[in-house]
């Protein structure tokens, strides 16, 4: 019987992959327009770096504390309520930002905007999950995060064209167009299933007991930490590798996380279809991450010479981690209806906000193992995380979804 794919254009995923869209452009914005919009409120170069630091700690805890209450919310009262209200919640506040005047202010609309982008991408992996046939769950993720991801790249391009206030004024005003698509979306019915149920839904404490949840809940963000390592650090500080590599064109952070981007985008179109043709979703992410390894340790090793290789190693890299939609979907399909989109989006969110610790540790290592040995050692110690996760958590691919805990 000949598959058909057509489910994969329903409007669910498509609104799922628009909003992870919007979701990447606002959570990059400040990283991009960060010294631009700190100089025009009057900082100065000192103080841009440390002001612009804790801001972005602000909006990463956001990101934390958003990850779990809407995650509760999404197991509690539905998939849609959180595809609504997150993205009323980060519109509103990306709107304000482009008005701020004062340091303060702006570290508070930061915090916001992180609360409400923490519930985009988990919800909408949850939803996805959930209507779509076992055949084409892997099809699908890769379809909402290689649209999502093409936000940074647009992120980019608006800053060079625009204003840093005209910027966010454009992030917010798509989330709000975005928004009017959504009315017509309709709810899992999984989780429609899930309702009539005993079963405590949203638990977040659920997540620490027994001991196989919690497991299988720190094997799912295990498997990601490779990719925050290759975003937070080796693409975010590229300035700093270049430096030391002695490339002779001097980099800009901007321009290396564009090109990581770049290849995230057809990592992550590829790492669905690549899963589905394994029929494992363990043997895709596998051969990525060691792809992704591999690079690496091409990046780090001083082999780089010359800037064009500088940026290609950070595109292939870039590809190797292009299953961030993959391991959400594996983490969907690791729990009951009850708490899966508890565990996604807070998976979602722990894992961008490891670079709370990946980061300091890195500068504390800098000053006795320099640049390159420093991103080594914490390379390492995120890899080996990563394989241990892959190497004991569970197969889902085919897994029938229909179930509580």
């Amino acid at each position: 019987m000949k598959q058909s794919f057509r489910p994969l254009f329903a409007l669910p995923v498509i609104v799922a992959a628009l909003g992870y869209f919007v979701d990447v452009y606002d959570l990059l914005l400040f990283n991009i327009v960060r010294v631009p919009s700190l100089k025009d409120l009057g900082l100065s170069d000192a103080d841009i770096s440390v002001t612009g630091g804790q801001i972005l700690n602000v909006q990463q805890a956001g990101l934390l504390l958003g990850g779990i209450l809407w995650g509760i919310l999404g197991d509690k009262r539905g998939r849609l309520s959180v595809l609504f209200g997150s993205i009323i919640t980060y519109s509103l506040a990306n709107i304000a930002c482009g008005f701020v005047q004062d340091p303060v202010t702006y570290a508070g609309l930061r915090f916001v905007a992180g609360l409400g982008l923490a519930g985009e991408l988990g919800a909408g992996i949850t939803l996805v999950s959930e209507i779509l046939p076992k055949h084409l769950r892997g099809y699908g993720s890769s379809l909402v995060a290689s649209v999502g991801l093409l936000g940074a790249v647009v992120a980019y391009f608006t800053v060079s064209l625009f204003d840093w206030r005209n910027t966010y004024f454009i992030g917010g005003g798509l989330g709000l167009a975005l928004l009017v698509l959504r009315v017509s979306v309709f709810e899992s019915g999984m989780f429609r299933r899930a309702e009539q149920t005993t079963a405590s839904r949203g638990d977040f404490m659920a997540m620490f007991r027994p001991r196989e949840r919690l497991l299988r809940y720190l094997r799912c963000m295990g498997l990601a930490l490779p990719t925050y390592l290759v975003i937070g650090i080796l693409a975010t500080f590229g300035n700093e590798f270049g430096q030391a590599l002695g490339l002779p064109d001097a980099v800009t952070p901007g321009r290396c996380v564009l090109f990581t981007y770049l290849g995230m985008v057809a990592g992550d179109l590829l790492s669905g279809p690549f899963s589905q043709a394994l029929r494992s979703r363990k043997k895709a992410i596998g051969g990525m991450m060691i792809f992704t390894g591999l690079f690496v340790i091409v990046y780090l090793s001083g082999m780089v010479s010359s800037t064009n290789l500088f940026f290609a190693t950070l595109t292939a890299m870039g590809f190797g981690i292009g299953y961030v939609a993959m391991f959400l979907t594996i983490t969907a399909e690791s729990f009951g209806t009850n708490l899966r989109a508890t565990a996604t989006t807070s998976v979602a969110n722990n894992v961008r906000a490891t670079t709370l610790l990946t980061i300091p540790a890195f500068q504390l290592l800098k000053p006795a193992l320099g640049v390159l040995g420093s991103a080594a050692l914490v390379s390492v110690l995120c890899f080996g995380i990563g394989f241990w996760a892959l190497l004991t958590i569970g197969e889902t691919y085919g897994k029938d979804l229909d179930y509580v805990e």
